[in-house]
């Protein structure tokens, strides 16, 4: 009611559109990101629970494999699933990250998973503003980043035989660039996303809440991934 109250009024039909749904889209990250590090934490400080995860990798991959096939899935399938169905696999796909995250967490002290985070949570805050508030169009920047990320990924993989720890660097700094990149491109995108949201279809709106928490949810939790390797100090 108060909604439509708001569009009755003098106030930009389209500035109120932009502004619920943005404020909607950080409300979900935030709280997939409060449900990750719940759990990670929860883990940690579960022994048994966290060796038996270290001891049967093959239930880890397929927990990462899990992650991959929903984050597939709703992208792929959004305009098709009801409202509850996407945000509980929003939601399930944070509490199996936190699980899988936990393990790559152990490896890093507690001081420095926290600088991480907080230098992840400055770099995402400037660059997620910068992106909502600039006029310079960022849609060249897609293709740049998407190649960029591309390469990323087949560099993790090469390294994975390699071992290279020069590598690791270089894949590091590289990650940073890109994930700092695509967010600020990735909130530009979903703000445009928003002056065209339906305010009167709950649905179809948290239909593209939800897709768009997802995808600044991958946004921070990769560049605090690479930021932790970048800058991380090792418990060994």
């Amino acid at each position: 009611m108060e909604g439509k109250k708001m569009i009755g009024s003098r106030t930009n039909p389209v500035s109120l559109t932009v502004n619920t749904y943005m404020r909607n889209v950080y409300k979900w990250m935030t709280l997939g990101l409060v449900l990750t590090s719940a759990i990670a934490y929860m883990v940690l400080n579960t022994p048994a629970f966290f060796q038996f995860m270290v001891q049967n990798k093959g239930i880890f991959f397929g927990m990462l494999i899990a992650e991959l096939g929903i984050v597939f899935y709703l992208s792929a399938r959004i305009n098709k699933l009801s409202a509850g169905t996407a945000t509980g696999l929003f939601l399930l796909y944070s509490a199996l990250n936190g699980v899988t995250i936990s393990l790559v967490l152990a490896v890093y002290t507690a001081q420095s998973v926290f600088a991480a985070f907080v230098t992840c949570s400055g770099m995402f805050a400037a660059m997620s503003v910068y992106g909502h508030v600039t006029k310079k169009d960022l849609t060249s920047w897609g293709s740049f980043l998407f190649m960029g990320l591309i390469g990323l990924l087949i560099a993790m993989l090469v390294n994975i035989f390699l071992q290279s720890s020069a590598m690791q660097m270089v894949i590091s700094f590289a990650g940073v660039i890109i994930f700092t990149g695509l967010t600020a491109y990735d909130t530009q995108k979903l703000k445009e996303m928003g002056e065209s949201a339906p305010l009167d279809d709950a649905v179809a709106m948290r239909r593209g809440v939800i897709l768009g928490a997802l995808t600044l949810y991958l946004d921070f939790v990769n560049l605090f991934l690479m930021l932790l390797r970048l800058f991380g100090g090792n418990r060994n």
